[in-house]
């Protein structure tokens, strides 16, 4: 899987793709990443890659030439929508080499050169904005089956409007919140997608047994002969973890933990999920994949917070 990046910050990706299971899946060839300066698409001495807006307000916004070549390079074309029936395709100057101007973090080169149009559904390109529709575990397990994403960061008061009609498949965003720019955005994208990439992570389950994971129906990892400890999610939070010694600071880890029953354990988890997915997350139990028995424990939950 590749993901290319078009920031007007280039280096600002160095230090975190260079730690953790992304460093690893990068240096195991398992994820390609590429990083495109948008500046390197501009054809003026100052390098304009932002305008004032029209009707006037506060800030700048990026401009669409710019990032049109930036794509165009990528070998990204028009798509086909509504806003683009009779549209014509920007005129992009040539004579950049995107591979001249990629920052690499061990990327590669794209079989084709990145010159050939790629509108399938196998790629997607999204813009990073607070306007998008929010960022979800479920989102991040679809792009993980794709082959390429390519991820625009917004900066200043946003993204010529025109560029997402014309290109964009997604707009996303990563919570109710305004940062100053998409390029925090794409990391937590990358890095939520990549590590649901088979491989990636030491213990394929870790990806399965966590917050927001599948329903028990959708996992097949039990262990011939032993009974799994714990729930899918179902689109529940995570359950408390607790690890040695099994007393500190005057707490002591939960004994049911401790005695080796596999079911009992499991019991025990489920009712923390739904405990703690009912206080911090209540939003979520609308939508999680309840059984009849979670549907009781969680009722009894409900009962207790009168």
């Amino acid at each position: 899987m590749r993901f290319e990046i078009i920031t007007i910050f280039p280096t600002f990706f160095t230090g975190i793709f260079e730690n953790g299971v992304v460093r690893r899946a990068l240096a195991e060839g398992l994820v390609e990443v590429g990083i495109h300066d948008l500046r390197a698409f501009t054809h003026d001495r100052h390098r304009t890659v932002d305008d004032r807006p029209f009707g006037g307000g506060e800030g700048m916004v990026l401009k669409p030439e710019p990032l049109a070549a930036a794509l165009e390079s990528l070998g990204i074309a028009v798509k086909n929508s509504e806003f683009t029936a009779g549209a014509k395709a920007p005129i992009v100057q040539a004579g950049v080499d995107v591979r001249a101007e990629a920052r690499t973090l061990q990327v590669k080169p794209t079989d084709d050169g990145g010159e050939a149009s790629i509108r399938n559904p196998h790629t997607q390109v999204i813009l990073l904005s607070a306007q998008g529709r929010p960022f979800t575990q479920a989102m991040a397990r679809e792009l993980a089956t794709l082959d390429r994403v390519v991820l625009i960061c917004g900066r200043y008061e946003g993204v010529d409007e025109r560029i997402n009609n014309l290109y964009c498949d997604l707009e996303l965003s990563i919570g109710d919140y305004v940062l100053s720019g998409g390029e925090l955005a794409a990391a937590v994208v990358v890095d939520a997608a990549m590590r649901l990439i088979p491989g990636v992570l030491g213990n394929e389950a870790s990806s399965e047994f966590e917050s927001f994971g599948v329903a028990d129906a959708e996992i097949d990892t039990d262990i011939e002969g032993v009974p799994r400890s714990q729930h899918g999610a179902g689109g529940l939070l995570d359950y408390p973890h607790f690890t040695r010694p099994a007393e500190f600071g005057g707490l002591s880890a939960p004994a049911v933990l401790l005695n080796g029953d596999h079911q009992q354990i499991r019991r025990w988890r489920r009712e923390q999920q739904l405990r703690k997915t009912l206080a911090n997350r209540p939003d979520l139990l609308e939508h999680a994949a309840l059984s009849k028995e979670d549907r009781k424990l969680l009722d009894a939950l409900q009962r207790e917070e009168q």
